[in-house]
């Protein structure tokens, strides 16, 4: 029912920022709750951020709080991740999700999945 892409990957200079972006179909795209996973290579996927249908609210990381920010346009059907001041630690490839209504930073909980974009952070 839902597709994603995601977009925007790419390599870059530790400190340096970049955008994310997922495209989503479907005609119900407002009522999804979206999210940002990442996974780097030997280790287990990760909850990045989440964000509500309307994107009154949002969901964090503690580690990457203040340097991470989710957005949404339901008018384009779209998602992103902006990532400032990024770190070699933040390589890893990222992956966008979807669920139907609440709000939830559990893998399983999430039913659509993008292939995930890469993200090179230089030191």
């Amino acid at each position: 029912q839902v597709q994603l892409m995601e977009s925007g990957g790419g390599l870059v200079q530790a400190g340096g920022s970049l955008r994310l972006s997922c495209a989503a179909s479907g005609r119900t795209f407002s009522t999804y709750t979206m999210a940002w996973f990442r996974q780097a290579p030997g280790k287990e996927r990760e909850i990045v951020a989440a964000i509500t249908g309307s994107g009154r609210a949002t969901y964090y990381t503690n580690s990457l709080k203040g340097r991470f920010t989710i957005s949404r346009d339901n008018a384009k059907n779209t998602v992103y991740l902006q990532m400032n001041s990024l770190k070699p630690e933040d390589t890893a490839v990222y992956y966008c999700a979807a669920r139907p209504f609440t709000i939830a930073t559990i893998i399983g909980e999430y039913n659509y999945w993008g292939q995930g974009t890469q993200v090179t952070v230089s030191s």
